[in-house]
Formats: structure tokens, C-alpha cells, sequence
């Protein structure tokens, strides 16, 4: 078994140079998965790759809530670029923001499935 640390502390200043000019400001990403950590959010999500859209009482019924607490998840995935809504007459229907968000949700799960999921070489 791999130790968790280093056994000396040797910092190889051209590589942590070279990565700290090429690291992008995180924070929009970091909101994403802050998003996408919550389970109910993450099955609104999953359940939005099934069916392009969905309307609010639908998703409640999925996820076994009352509209209200359906319509406070999704709004939270709206208000953070991850869904997007539509008003068809009464109804109002949600379905993901784009492929990327459908691409990542999708990935989440299969990595959740495959072998044991520890990534350990």
C-alpha cells in the first residue's frame, strides 16, 4: 500500500510554476458540483438526462416531494446555470441547460459504477 504522504518534502518549483500560470479561476466550477452535491439535486438532474424535460409536479412525483420543495431544487439548478425552464400555458417544464451538464451527470453515475470506484493505481 501506498503511503499517504511524501516521505521528503521536495517542491519541484518549475512544475508548481507552470501550473499555477495555467490554473483558471475555479469558483463557477466549484458552484457547479456544489450544486450537483446535493442527492435530491443530483436525481433531478440524472432524471432530466431520461427525459429531455420535465414539468415540476413530475420531478416532485420522481423524487417523492411536495411541488414546492421540487420547485426550490430546480430554481436552485436554474439560478446555477444547470437547468433551464420553459412556461407552457399552466405548466412550467425544466430540462438541463445544455450537452455539457448532460455529459456530466451522465459521467458521475457511470464512475459511481464502474469497479470500486477509488481510482487507486
Amino acid at each position: 500500500m501506498i503511503k499517504e504522504i511524501c516521505e521528503v518534502t521536495v517542491v519541484h518549483e518549475e512544475v508548481v510554476e507552470r501550473v499555477q500560470q495555467a490554473l483558471p479561476d475555479m469558483w463557477a466550477a466549484a458552484q457547479l458540483f456544489k450544486a450537483l452535491a446535493d442527492e435530491t439535486r443530483l436525481k433531478i438532474a440524472y432524471s432530466l438526462t431520461l427525459e429531455e424535460e420535465m414539468c415540476v409536479c413530475d420531478v416532485a412525483a420522481v423524487i417523492g416531494s411536495s411541488v414546492a420543495t421540487a420547485s426550490h431544487h430546480l430554481r436552485y439548478l436554474r439560478e446555477n446555470a444547470l437547468a433551464k425552464s420553459q412556461r407552457k400555458g399552466k405548466m412550467v417544464y425544466y430540462s438541463l441547460a445544455d450537452d455539457h451538464i448532460h455529459q456530466l451527470v451522465k459521467v458521475a453515475y457511470e464512475h459511481t459504477t464502474e469497479g470500486d470506484g477509488h481510482g487507486d493505481s
